[in-house]
């Protein structure tokens, strides 16, 4: 099969297209032929070496990749029949690896069924991109009364909370650079103001006076000054990772634990959810395996939108 690996850290040039060996299932595993896998900042992160510290740095050779997308061809013992050939998705775990490859294993126990007529790029970005989106909207708690900020909010997940905040009732405000806005608008951003022009605080204050909730992924000087502005009893759930400088107000930090022990019931509901159209991964950057190496450089340039996927097979 041919596979994405790397043998040190360093750019997105150290992702090299191999050749390497079929992998076989072991007992309780099926054999995924993949036609979709999913690229993560954090892939970018581990990549170069500088992975948080809540993430074992992996040990080299590796192939990328944490979910993946595709129809079961091989497998292992004890694995029920009824799986040969059946269209699948599944996160291969926080610590799980292989991704970036034409063929995958994983346990049966992590599998879910793709619904009928979803594309394998929308169940990918839904089992993993989803999941925390869905996370994050339990713990924040929309209604109608609030003025939502989403950050970075033409991303994956950006475009996901904000619909999010629409089936809410709740007013979207979606942080954008400029040539993004549009996606955020589609989404369902009633305000979009974009993060580089020098003056978006006043122009964001001036646009909605009363802000009740931020929901921010990419910590920074960008959030904690939303944070700032939030009115009397706003919150900022906050999933960057980033926890300086938000002084005041109330801070809800929702990855670790607060996600960790719920991750199949919000797999099953992001699926869901991306099936009865209420809320569908935007996946609006698709590059072919062999190209990982620039999907990698293009999400840490920040020229992708939606979610990040490698096209496999099929």
């Amino acid at each position: 099969m041919h596979a994405i690996r790397h043998h040190a850290f360093g750019p997105a040039s150290v992702l090299r297209l191999e050749q390497l060996p079929d992998p076989e299932p072991g007992s309780g595993q099926v054999r995924i032929a993949v036609e979709a896998a999913g690229v993560h900042l954090l892939d970018t992160y581990l990549r170069a070496g500088n992975g948080p510290a809540t993430v074992a740095a992996p040990e080299l050779p590796m192939v990328p990749g944490r979910e993946v997308a595709g129809v079961v061809d091989r497998l292992g013992a004890v694995v029920d029949d009824g799986w040969l050939g059946r269209r699948v998705v599944v996160h291969l775990g926080p610590t799980g690896r292989g991704g970036y490859a034409e063929r995958v294993v994983a346990d049966v126990t992590r599998l879910h069924v793709v619904p009928p007529g979803m594309e394998a790029a929308t169940a990918v970005a839904a089992i993993g991109t989803g999941r925390t989106a869905a996370g994050i909207l339990d713990l924040a708690g929309l209604t109608a009364d609030d003025v939502v900020v989403v950050t970075s909010a033409a991303g994956g997940l950006g475009t996901l909370l904000l619909q999010g905040a629409r089936n809410a009732g709740a007013r979207a405000v979606g942080l954008a650079s400029g040539p993004k806005l549009h996606v955020a608008r589609r989404f369902g951003a009633e305000t979009t103001i974009d993060y580089r022009d020098p003056e978006w605080p006043a122009v964001l204050r001036a646009a909605e006076p009363r802000l009740t909730v931020l929901l921010d992924g990419v910590g920074g000087e960008v959030p904690r000054t939303v944070h700032a502005m939030l009115a009397p009893g706003g919150r900022t759930v906050r999933f960057s990772g980033d926890q300086e400088g938000y002084d005041g107000g109330t801070v809800v930090d929702v990855l670790g634990p607060a996600l960790a022990s719920r991750v199949p019931e919000l797999e099953k509901a992001a699926l869901e959810a991306a099936a009865d159209g209420s809320r569908v991964p935007y996946v609006g950057s698709v590059f072919p395996l062999a190209d990982a190496a620039r999907a990698h450089e293009a999400l840490e340039a920040r020229e992708t939108l939606g979610k990040v996927v490698l096209a496999v097979g099929r």
